[in-house]
């Protein structure tokens, strides 16, 4: 698939040419937007990726251009921009999707996968294990292309395995993932799910079991005999269980690290220039075009906080008039401050920008059948969990033993004699405190107020975005207070320390960090934890001997024990269990995965023990 790329900003273009192409895309280069107009005009492109502020053409005239002449590839807007003025003007112009810099490279190549599946450029994809695949278009499974009868369940099974080659899914797991709330069997069908799979697999001609049992924890997908591909791989131009490549953001990192030096060091030669009283004119356009590029490119290669500080000295220089002396100050603090940040190693383990609530449980009243499915699979994205009613009826009878965090409810329902609006009446009076986001394609003034009237906390139109949605979702949350409970996270990568800290400290815990694991025992009985997460492979004393020690222990015996580990071999998570482990992690960390974990963990503690010190514990 074709790209064309649009962006004035070396550094961030070459940086994107190289992600781009290492994930089999190819690239053609435009650094201005009369350019970029010709080439979109004259050659075939998959997709455009555009930056707004562009010499000669800048990218929202370039987008109306190209739509009033008819043109119909996706086009992805890429800007520093931020504000929902700013967005809402991207996307009236043309633009499809609109990305704010700095942007994560694996979410910036999901939105342009997203694009390609909406515009149908992708048209199918494959996921196959040798010679067994697993065609989700179709729907249908073969091995060396003789077609495998499978049930509903058994092809979601194998679906879900394929589509995580390295996870280890337990059968609580299983059965969220699969089963609405409806059906619910119990732990056992699983086994008798996956046994009848593997029995047709073999019978199909498979001589080795493809799933691997993990005993006392699960189910896996074994490796691929003999091949050091991974097991879930994408023919043709279908990516979309293709791990993304993101070699390339460090390869760029480390050869363009100087560049950032180069634009601060022209925001300095401003900041001389302004306290001496003679910034001209030139050089405070050029130092807003500079401040610009670092607001966008600094926080995607490992300076988060250098794009916040740029971001401030571009606003400032967006001023017509001239700075006051207030201004002035601030301006030479920011500069420092940026040139400071440049002394300190780029942040490798990023931050989300919006935290997610963990594990709530969301009701979706909707009778769309693909918008919920696709809905199910980007839950657990959010750290939400969903649960689906095709109508009313079935809405009435699980809210009448289950009570959700939210509820999603759509207002029509063809051929139904009632709508949405009696179940958000009847909902209002007996739980006035539910939070319910209604979400329809009924727009109306009279069910704007109707719904405002009822109670609702969010109206969203339809249609709209799964981010949109799970937006929306996440706005009228509530909040669950994990303010009391106490970390401790044991590791001798003190950035790998600073990272785990960042993530979990804005759920309201209480993180304390430890690279020297000898002084583990000192620590862990000052700061009393609620729970300690430990990397396995540490110089002197590593993560299982820390284990061991703690489960030793009659007092602190029953600390819940997270262990961060690169090796998930069965042997390696045997080992990390018999010494003492409650749960993992695979390296590299994903936040939300971390937060989930580390919250849902404690949140049964607190079940388990009673409000306040969860222990006694003697220091």
């Amino acid at each position: 698939m074709k790209i064309l790329l649009i962006e004035d900003d070396k550094l961030l273009s070459m940086a994107l040419a190289e992600l781009l192409t290492a994930n089999d895309y190819s690239l053609d280069l435009a650094n201005n937007g009369e350019t970029g107009l010709k080439l979109a005009i004259s050659g075939e492109y998959d997709l455009i990726l555009l930056d707004w502020l562009i010499p000669k053409l800048d990218g929202i005239s370039l987008c109306r251009q190209l739509r009033s002449q008819g043109y119909q590839k996706a086009i992805l807007l890429l800007s520093a921009k931020n504000c929902n003025a700013d967005i809402i003007a991207g996307l009236d112009a043309g633009a499809d999707d609109y990305v704010i810099k700095p942007y994560e490279p694996e979410a910036l190549l999901a939105r342009i996968r997203s694009l390609l599946r909406r515009s149908g450029t992708i048209a199918s994809c494959k996921l196959t294990w040798e010679n067994l695949c697993l065609d989700q278009t179709a729907g249908k499974v073969t091995y060396e292309e003789q077609l495998i009868g499978l049930t509903v369940t058994e092809y979601n099974l194998l679906e879900l395995f394929l589509q995580n080659p390295n996870r280890i899914f337990s059968r609580q797991v299983i059965l969220d993932r699969l089963w609405g709330f409806d059906e619910a069997p119990v732990e056992h069908a699983v086994t008798t799910h996956i046994k009848d799979l593997r029995k047709k697999l073999k019978a199909a001609g498979l001589k080795e079991d493809i799933l691997e049992t993990i005993y006392g924890i699960g189910y896996r997908l074994k490796p691929v005999p003999n091949r050091a591909l991974a097991a879930n791989t994408v023919s043709g131009n279908e990516k979309e269980s293709k791990k993304p490549n993101l070699t390339a953001v460090n390869r760029a990192l480390q050869r363009f690290q100087d560049s950032f030096t180069q634009q601060v060091e022209l925001l300095v030669q401003a900041n001389s220039a302004l306290l001496a009283g003679n910034l001209s004119e030139e050089l405070q356009q050029t130092a807003k075009q500079e401040a610009h590029k670092l607001a966008g490119a600094m926080g995607t290669f490992g300076y988060p906080e250098g794009s916040r500080l740029a971001r401030k000295i571009e606003h400032l220089l967006l001023q017509n008039q001239p700075l006051t002396d207030r201004e002035n100050t601030e301006f030479s603090q920011l500069v420092k401050a940026l040139q400071q940040e440049l002394t300190k190693a780029p942040v490798t383990q990023t931050v989300p920008a919006v935290t997610v609530p963990v594990n709530y449980c969301i009701l979706a009243i909707d009778d769309d059948t693909l918008l919920t499915q696709r809905l199910v699979k980007e839950a657990d994205n959010w750290g939400m969990k969903l649960e689906i009613a095709p109508d009313l009826s079935a809405a009435r009878s699980y809210l009448a033993t289950t009570t959700p965090d939210t509820v999603l409810l759509d207002l029509s329902f063809p051929g139904k004699a009632e709508d949405g609006l009696t179940l958000l009446r009847e909902l209002g009076l007996r739980s006035p405190n539910l939070p319910i986001v209604v979400f329809t394609g009924r727009d109306s003034l009279a069910d704007r107020l109707a719904v405002s009237r009822l109670g609702a906390r969010q109206f969203l139109h339809k249609p709209a975005t799964t981010e949109q949605i799970f937006q929306a979702i996440a706005r009228v949350l509530p909040q669950r207070q994990t303010s009391e409970a106490k970390v401790l996270i044991v590791d001798d990568d003190p950035l790998i320390l600073t990272g785990l800290s960042a993530l979990l400290t804005p759920w309201g815990l209480e993180v304390t960090t430890l690279s020297e694991p000898q002084h583990f025992w000192e620590v862990l009985i000052t700061t009393l934890p609620d729970l300690v997460v430990l990397d396995l492979e540490m110089p002197v004393v590593n993560g299982l001997e820390l284990c061991q020690v703690v489960r030793q222990d009659a007092q602190w015996g029953d600390l819940p024990i997270l262990v961060v580990t690169s090796h998930t071999d069965a042997a390696s998570l045997q080992q990390a269990f018999a010494a003492g482990a409650d749960d993992f992690i695979s390296k590299p960390v994903l936040g939300p995965e971390l937060v989930t974990r580390v919250i849902s963990r404690i949140q049964r503690l607190r079940q388990r023990w009673q409000p306040g010190r969860a222990r006694e514990v003697q220091p």
